[in-house]
């Protein structure tokens, strides 16, 4: 006669209210949209919380890549940014993109390729030669890709003598890096093509197209003293990008309504902390660990004041450039659920996962 324990050991095989490695759901790189090859990463598999919607990383450009945590509660209004993109480029349902480097698709978000409807394809190879063969063989509406990059690969076209069999009239949306302005004449030359120069982030999504932002929450916030040029931090939903730009009447090069000079990026110094100083949220050990979730996923600093109001109509942040002692002098006040969307997103995201956490009874914290 079975033990109890052998009978156990039998049931648990065949179904429990646990999944077993086999059962546990799954994204593939061709889930998230970014199944194409690239010459910086190896793939790995890891184990994503499930209150994430996806994970990507930083370019990482001038450092290490840093881990970023997309959750539910951003994706509509990262989606909505990415339609507004698309649709500014004169993109439609059922157009084909070529995406040089798979994980800008990160930053539109597969999903909002997917409800927009459109094709995509990658290169063979993370090259230039792969990158021309792609545009002769897809004959792709659209091209997304590091502008520097698709300029010297137009170059070698005209070099090669090939320039005249690529396709016309297509669409770039460069991306990445700055706008490097050399493409603009030889991407009319050789495709007569339209560039358009997107600014945004894994972290946040899309955030300006040719130097006119592309969700509702952006602000320009002008910097203190920087050597007397005027340049302005962009802030989205009340985090600061710790980037900042001239903002100029005569336009974009790609624009001329667009009035943030992307192309022209510095680096944000000093940097601002961010200051709650009022939240709809009823609990401080909530914002709190609103706080640290957007420090460990965005790489944002964020602080609570020692006297911030609970259960407020609306959130209200306060940017503090870190030059000035906090409470010594008033920062910049950004507040009302318009301007703080991507703030509160980030609010409800918590919300979201403390009313329905996937708990793991094999690991359990004691207080």
């Amino acid at each position: 006669m079975k033990g109890i324990l052998a009978e156990i050991a039998s049931m648990v095989k065949d179904f429990g209210s646990a999944p077993t490695f086999a059962e546990m759901p799954r994204k593939t790189l061709a889930d998230k949209g970014i199944a194409g090859p690239t010459a910086a990463h190896t793939i790995e598999e890891v184990h994503t919380p499930l209150n994430l919607a996806y994970l990507t990383f930083t370019t990482g450009s001038s450092a290490f890549q840093n881990i970023v945590g997309i959750t539910f509660a951003e994706l509509p209004a990262r989606v909505k940014a990415s339609f507004t993109v698309l649709e500014r480029a004169g993109l439609k349902a059922g157009d084909k993109v070529l995406v040089t480097y798979p994980p800008l698709v990160n930053v539109f978000s597969g999903e909002a390729f997917k409800k927009y409807g459109l094709q995509w394809e990658f290169l063979v190879r993370s090259s230039r030669d792969a990158f021309l063969a792609a545009l002769y063989e897809f004959q792709p509406k659209a091209v997304v890709g590091e502008s520097s990059f698709i300029r010297a690969s137009l170059e070698d076209a005209k070099h090669m003598g090939v320039a005249d069999e690529l396709p016309k009239d297509i669409v770039l949306l460069t991306a990445g890096t700055p706008l490097d302005l050399e493409l603009l004449p030889i991407a009319q030359e050789v495709l007569n093509a339209e560039v358009h120069d997107l600014y945004g982030c894994q972290e946040f999504g899309w955030l300006c197209m040719d130097g006119v932002p592309v969700r509702d929450d952006v602000e320009l916030v002008k910097l203190p003293d920087n050597g007397g040029q005027d340049m302005y931090e962009l802030v989205v939903g009340g985090l600061p990008m710790g980037d900042s730009f001239p903002v100029s009447e005569s336009g974009h090069v790609c624009n001329c309504n667009g009035k943030v000079i992307t192309y022209r990026r510095e680096r944000t110094y000093p940097e601002y902390e961010v200051i709650v100083k009022a939240t709809t949220l009823t609990s401080t050990v909530t914002l709190g660990r609103v706080a640290r979730s957007i420090l460990r996923i965005k790489g944002r600093v964020v602080k609570i004041s020692p006297d911030v109001v609970t259960g407020a109509e609306h959130t209200v942040l306060e940017l503090i450039p870190d030059y000035i002692t906090a409470g010594k002098q008033q920062g910049i006040i950004i507040e009302g659920s318009a301007k703080t969307r991507f703030f509160d997103d980030l609010v409800q995201a918590q919300l979201d996962y403390q009313q329905k956490a996937k708990a793991d009874p094999t690991w359990t914290k004691r207080n």
